[in-house]
């Protein structure tokens, strides 16, 4: 069990979770792994090392993304564990907001490659210079969690998804 904390601003909108080396360790999860975090709800992150001074502190370092996609707030507890993410084959997103852009499907699949990502989670991009969220309604194949390559075919999909 780990005390959920803030991200630093580096790792905002990421997909990382800072975690203690000694707790990566005990996990056997090595930096880049793909991590399951289970709070409220479930969601996924890469797995990096802790910065110098949260170690032994038993943190997780979550940005406010990964916390809501996990239904947990700041100084919550969470448990982690080490999953095997498998490529997607195919990633569908919903907007939370009108949205049309031109090659859009390749544009996200090129910033989105090599995040670990799951079915309900929110993932926020920046389609010229404005931020929106979108929502992981599927993915091929279907399992914990995803993770993007350069052969994933992304689809925006048409409904809107209310922003819970």
């Amino acid at each position: 069990t780990l005390r959920v904390a803030d991200a630093l601003q580096r790792d905002v909108g990421r997909g990382i979770a800072r975690v203690d080396p000694k707790v990566m360790e005990e996990l056997g999860l090595t930096s880049g792994d793909a991590l399951q975090i289970v709070g409220t709800r479930k969601t996924s992150a890469l797995a990096w090392p802790a910065y110098q001074q949260d170690y032994g502190k038993r943190i997780i370092r979550m940005d406010g993304y990964m916390r809501r996609n996990a239904g947990v707030s700041i100084d919550d507890k969470v448990t982690i564990r080490k999953i095997e993410a498998k490529t997607a084959q195919k990633l569908t997103l919903a907007p939370t907001e009108p949205l049309r852009i031109v090659g859009g499907e390749e544009y996200l699949a090129q910033i989105l490659e090599g995040r670990v990502m799951a079915r309900g989670d929110f993932i926020p991009i920046n389609v010229m210079g404005r931020k929106i969220d979108l929502v992981v309604t599927s993915t091929t194949p279907v399992g914990d969690a995803v993770i993007v390559s350069d052969q994933t075919e992304v689809v925006i999909g048409e409904q809107v998804k209310e922003q819970p």
